[in-house]
């Protein structure tokens, strides 16, 4: 008889055991879903609020910001619609809807920018607000749905662990042992639910919500400083090399976070490749912990045989009077996106990060409105001249911007913004379709003159890249010898399986290609070896002292001599004195660019130079004689 009730009680508990398990299954993907759909809900509201604020402002900076929070929406959306597995039908029907609306946004702005104020008014009440009420209806009740099935599964999860402990009572009247055992796995369940429901599952670190309870819990009783952690390069490594890897790297980020901090810290994954640390009356200075956090990154991660290198950038941000535990975690996460941009490592949020934002925010409106108009951006080009000939070689062109209000803008103020945004594409395709408009009327002039154009590692590595270079010489009419796309090392070393196979596509055109600035990277030599290349560009940063330098001559000479030795022409930047030209020719450079032939020139003014330009390198290839 004790046989019997010991498997009947021992059958029950296994069976309240697996129907725990499930129910503990259930409560996290409604939790997730339910997350999903409250993003989506929070960014939709967002979005709707950007766009009334147009209406009111036409000329604020929300506007600026519409189509940067569609998107964010929209990825919100698509992230909702993979989550969820019992609605991902009815979730992709919304986050589509909500895709065909951009272009709706597009003519209310257009509305807005032609002084059409009634016809904005028309769309935003007529179109623009009922799509999106339906659409946060439907997402709010899915999120009313999943939220209800957490509440049920939870109660139901608490019910199962009722049954399981009175099932440990009915076991301790058959024998101690019995009760020890239930009592224990129904302990063991508990505890599960009570960590799942503040873990990240794939880390074990605290989740979003975790974080956030013990961000509130110390704010409650003190200043506490907030650091913002963002994986650089973890989004290719994902792509490229799958997610399995992408999660071993996750995992591994996470163990080298949690190991240098303080005990007391809290370390938590709070999205994607995003990790936060809350440092509560820490006796470290923030920037010593983001040395710590940044240093243990050093190391390469060993992955399945695979070696990988990845940096991270962290931003800072201490509690100020009034501050919640979101706002200090949205001004850390400002400085950390200043960290990353300027490639600085740390940042520490300070007011003028607030105001910077606001002022690239502009920059890039005024960017795409200069796109738009067509004749703000235009083309200087530097001639590059053969040192054995004194022929011109070619000429780079040089983007310049003459905005209507503030006049000219370097390119060094405007180009870091583009490299942030999509917008670079757009920028690149302008500044292909003047630079090979002119090659082609310098060829119906009879003059062939390669035009060189520098590339951004991001749209190096964009996939529509050749395509595109491919349409414009086809639109154009140019052979590809006629174009030389120059990149840098750095914009090759973010990804150089796919560098070489873009670089390669490029040679396949015809068109020549260009490692820009040699020596200011960290290409290796290997790599340097593989990839397609024409041309090497030496940085006029050695180039400008080598004739006074010893050291930067030597380095001149050695880059040269490795150039031929890999079939390379070589390029020597920033000449800007004979007695340099001299010493490039006796190391054998092939081609120099600098001020002492030309600045950069408009087209029409490097055509009226040519006859000056020709008596100067007749001078430079006398001077030796002379001498």
């Amino acid at each position: 008889m004790l046989g019997i009730v010991l498997v009947a009680v021992s059958g029950y508990a296994m069976l309240g055991s697996w129907e725990q398990s499930g129910i503990v299954s259930r409560i996290a993907a409604d939790s997730t879903d339910t997350d999903a759909y409250q993003r989506a809900a929070y960014l939709t509201s967002a979005e709707m609020v950007l766009i009334q604020a147009a209406m009111r402002e036409p000329d604020g900076e929300e506007r600026d910001e519409l189509f940067a929070a569609h998107a964010r929406t929209q990825a919100a959306m698509m992230h909702m619609a993979a989550r969820d597995d019992e609605h991902r039908e009815e979730a992709a029907g919304v986050a589509q809807r909500h895709r065909d609306l951009e272009p709706t946004f597009e003519q209310y702005l257009r509305q807005l920018d032609r002084g059409d104020t009634a016809g904005a008014q028309a769309s935003l009440e007529n179109v623009i607000e009922p799509a999106v009420s339906v659409i946060m209806e439907e997402v709010l009740a899915e999120q009313r749905y999943h939220l209800d099935e957490y509440t049920r599964n939870q109660e139901a999860g608490t019910r199962q662990s009722e049954r399981l402990k009175w099932g440990s009572v009915l076991a301790f009247l058959t024998g101690v042992v019995l009760l020890l055992l239930f009592a224990r796995a129904s302990w063991a369940n508990r505890r599960r639910l009570e960590r799942m429901a503040v873990t990240d599952p794939l880390t074990g670190l605290p989740n979003r919500a975790a974080f956030a309870r013990e961000a509130q819990a110390a704010l409650d009783h003190g200043p506490v400083t907030i650091l913002a952690v963002n994986l650089d390069g973890f989004r290719d490594v994902n792509e490229q090399l799958g997610h399995r890897i992408g999660d071993l790297l996750l995992q591994q980020a996470g163990e080298r976070l949690r190991a240098s901090v303080r005990e007391g810290d809290l370390v938590a994954r709070i999205g994607g490749d995003d990790f936060a640390v809350l440092l509560v009356e820490s006796e470290d200075d923030p920037e010593a912990v983001g040395r710590r956090l940044t240093r243990a990154f050093d190391r390469p991660f060993a992955i399945d045989e695979l070696t990988i290198d990845l940096e991270v950038s962290i931003g800072a941000a201490t509690a100020g009077t009034g501050d919640t535990v979101a706002s200090v975690l949205q001004h850390a996460d400002t400085a950390m996106d200043v960290a990353k941009r300027r490639r600085l490592g740390f940042s520490r949020y300070t007011s003028e990060h607030g105001n910077d934002s606001i002022a690239r925010l502009g920059l890039l409106g005024d960017l795409r409105r200069a796109l738009d108009a067509g004749t703000e951006i235009t083309l200087h080009y530097q001639p590059q001249i053969d040192l054995a000939t004194g022929d011109l070689a070619g000429v780079e062109a040089l983007a310049r911007w003459q905005h209507p209000g503030r006049g000219r803008i370097p390119p060094g103020d405007f180009i870091p913004v583009l490299e942030t945004t999509g917008l670079i594409h757009r920028f690149t395709d302008h500044v292909l379709e003047i630079a090979l408009a002119q090659a082609r009327s310098w060829l119906d002039d009879g003059l062939r003159i390669p035009v060189s154009v520098n590339i951004s590692a991001r749209t190096l590595l964009d996939p529509g890249f050749c395509d595109r270079v491919a349409d414009h010489l086809r639109r154009w009419g140019v052979p590809g010898g006629q174009l030389c796309i120059e990149v840098t090392e750095h914009s090759v070393m973010t990804d150089p399986g796919t560098a070489i196979d873009v670089l390669q596509h490029i040679r396949d055109m015809g068109v020549r290609t260009s490692i820009d600035d040699y020596g200011t990277g960290y290409s290796s030599m290997t790599y340097l070896r593989l990839l397609p290349l024409d041309e090497l560009k030496i940085d006029r940063s050695f180039v400008a002292g080598m004739a006074r330098d010893p050291g930067h001559h030597a380095l001149v000479a050695s880059t040269v001599e490795l150039g031929h030795n890999l079939g390379l022409s070589v390029v020597a930047e920033g000449t800007e004195d004979l007695e340099t030209i001299m010493a490039l020719q006796r190391l054998g450079c092939d081609v120099a660019q600098g001020y002492y032939f030309a600045a950069p020139l408009e087209a029409g003014a490097l055509i009226g130079k040519l006859p000056e330009l020709a008596e100067t390198t007749r001078r430079m290839r006398l001077e030796p004689s002379e001498g």
